[in-house]
């Protein structure tokens, strides 16, 4: 079909056709930017943990900067909270994947005169228990050994805490700092202090991840031989028999308020709840974009008919007469087909810059992650289907109007 009738026609309807080409653009631009966070937002909520996150509960108690919570009381604690039954291992860790607290020190292959000129990477302790309670495994090298551990408290950790000589890291961050070679029995350095790499262990996610879902620095993590009580806000770490959590989580609750009547628990909760918790605010906005979305391919569904609709009424002559010299019905609904599929391209080419703007906007300003190119063409066939479909009724109504009535018209 020849598209010179159709370029006539619109530019005796300039502004019309110039508002829905605008509006097909901007619908364009903000779907793609909206669609890739949706995903993107998904994707963060779906990372694996990388630990035995079904069977874990946990438990904190509210004595951080108390005389009780010492390394000495916690192990009392764990005793107990060992042998209740159901319990297969627990431990007091410093801090959790996706507690969205953590605690980081920087790193380097040299020695760094000021700590901020390495990688900030999440520390992790606990003792013995640590790796066991988890679910972690040693993937290289070997785990600490029971003399390698030292305490930590209140009024020594800052200086104990960056003194570390040995660390296990997790298999990302051996990738990280030796791409090439196996990270066992490698030296990196915390400032200028020299930390002996004796292990290498299984991914776990971090307690803060960035935005970018795909990011391996998610995983990064390090465990120092360290063992800490709940004077440090240490979490106690219950991994339990499958479908025996909910009962060790009350029975542990009960025993730390039995033997500490005097504290409270800051936190009593699921790692599952914990996980969700820390993915809720992903979740809401991946429902508001994906309504925004929604909202905005409607409207721009809702426009486009009621432009088609209204050129219908306006030519009704226009195509009576058409069809008097011999058009056909599918001849009248190309038409208009073709009609709309050349304002969609004009507005997808104008989108396709305004979504490239958006994003370097949303990068400069929010630490989004570049647009992925493949997200054009993707919304270029939704939004070429969208107006196909949105002017599908009246092409059709179009394509029934009969000779006589629409001569009739003039």
């Amino acid at each position: 079909m020849s598209v010179r009738p159709i370029l006539a026609a619109l530019r005796r309807h300039k502004i019309a056709a110039f508002l829905i080409v605008l509006e097909i653009a901007l619908a364009f631009a903000i779907v793609s930017n909206a669609v890739y966070l949706v995903i993107g937002r998904l994707q963060r909520v779906d990372l694996p943990s990388g630990i035995d996150e079904r069977n874990l509960v946990l438990l904190q108690l509210a004595t951080a900067g108390k005389q009780y919570g010492s390394v000495t009381s916690a192990q009392t604690d764990l005793a107990a909270l060992r042998a209740i039954p159901g319990v297969e291992s627990a431990s007091a860790i410093n801090t959790l994947p996706l507690s969205g607290s953590q605690w980081g020190l920087d790193y380097s292959l040299r020695p760094m005169r000021a700590f901020s000129d390495g990688v900030q990477v999440p520390v992790f302790f606990g003792g013995p228990g640590l790796l066991q309670t988890l679910g972690i495994r040693v993937i290289q090298g070997s785990a600490f050994q029971p003399s390698d551990y030292s305490d930590l408290s209140p009024k020594d950790v800052f200086k104990t805490f960056v003194n570390a000589r040995q660390a296990l890291i997790t298999q990302a961050f051996a990738q990280r700092l030796w791409p090439h070679a196996s990270a066992v029995g490698k030296v990196m350095y915390m400032g200028e202090t020299p930390v002996l790499v004796v292990g290498v262990v299984s991914n776990f996610i971090r307690p803060y991840i960035g935005a970018d879902a795909h990011d391996p620095a998610n995983y990064d993590n390090v465990i120092s031989p360290f063992r800490a009580g709940p004077d440090l806000n240490a979490w106690y770490a219950l991994r339990c028999q499958p479908t025996e959590c909910a009962r060790v989580l009350k029975a542990g609750a009960a025993k730390l308020e039995a033997m500490h009547p005097t504290e409270t628990l800051n936190a009593q909760e699921s790692f599952m709840h914990m996980r969700q918790r820390y993915f809720r605010d992903d979740r809401s906005m991946a429902w508001l974009l994906a309504s925004t979305v929604i909202a905005l391919l409607g409207v721009t569904a809702i426009g486009i008919v009621g432009l088609a609709s209204f050129w219908v009424q306006q030519r009704t002559r226009q195509i009576g007469v058409r069809r008097a010299l011999g058009a056909r019905r599918v001849d009248i609904l190309r038409y208009f087909q073709t009609e709309n599929l050349l304002l969609a391209t004009a507005g997808i080419a104008l989108g396709c810059a305004a979504a490239i703007g958006i994003n370097v906007w949303l990068m400069a300003h929010y630490a989004v992650p570049r647009l992925p190119v493949m997200y054009l063409p993707l919304g270029a066939l939704l939004l070429w289907a969208l107006g196909q479909l949105a002017v599908l009724g009246p092409a059709l109504r179009a394509a029934r109007v009969a000779p006589t009535v629409a001569m009739r018209t003039a």
